[in-house]
């Protein structure tokens, strides 16, 4: 059973590569969105009052993790891994320097820009103008040694879908520096 389960998974990822990530990377982000929203306001909460889930933000994260992020990042990954083949120490290096220094960057500004527009924000570049460099030193800690494994270890069409698993975790970590005041 779990052989067939994982044959059709399988089968829709070559068929519907850009789809089923959507699926995949969205639900993850959108569930990391869900637990740090249930951590902070129903876990962490000192007194009997828990406020509901903020739907508009659930959405907000839906619609990063699953029409934005995942498209970028298959085509990103695509494009890296036809150019750099392997995994020798050198193509290995390549791609975390790029993925690192090149990629990241936009996603990070895109990701305080777009959700401060999709917020209604006044200004919407303070929050990435503010953010962006603790972000940034955070995720090469985090991301660094992830995609080193990624490149290692994980086939081409698991890329995305890897990704979005270490997402769920970096999303939890984005969510927290998003609520913080800078």
């Amino acid at each position: 059973m779990a052989t067939r389960v994982f044959m059709a998974v399988k089968t829709l990822f070559k068929k519907y590569p850009m789809a089923s990530n959507a699926v995949v990377y969205g639900t993850l982000i959108t569930g990391a969105e869900f637990t740090q929203q249930t951590i902070t306001k129903k876990i962490l909460v000192k007194d009997s009052h828990h406020e509901p889930i903020d739907k508009g933000s659930l959405s907000r994260y839906a619609i990063m993790g699953t029409l934005i992020y995942p498209n970028v990042l298959y085509i990103w990954y695509r494009w890296l891994d036809s150019r750099y083949i392997g995994t020798a120490s050198k193509t290995i290096v390549k791609k975390l320097l790029l993925d690192q220094f090149v990629l990241t960057p936009p996603l990070l500004c895109a990701f305080f820009i777009i959700m401060s527009a999709m917020e209604r924000k006044e200004d919407i570049f303070e929050e990435c103008r503010k953010k962006m460099v603790p972000t940034f030193q955070t995720s090469c800690m985090f991301w660094l040694p992830a995609q080193t494994l990624n490149f290692l270890l994980v086939p081409p069409v698991g890329r995305v879908v890897y990704v979005g698993t270490c997402a769920f975790i970096w999303i939890n970590i984005l969510v927290w520096i998003k609520r913080q005041q800078y």
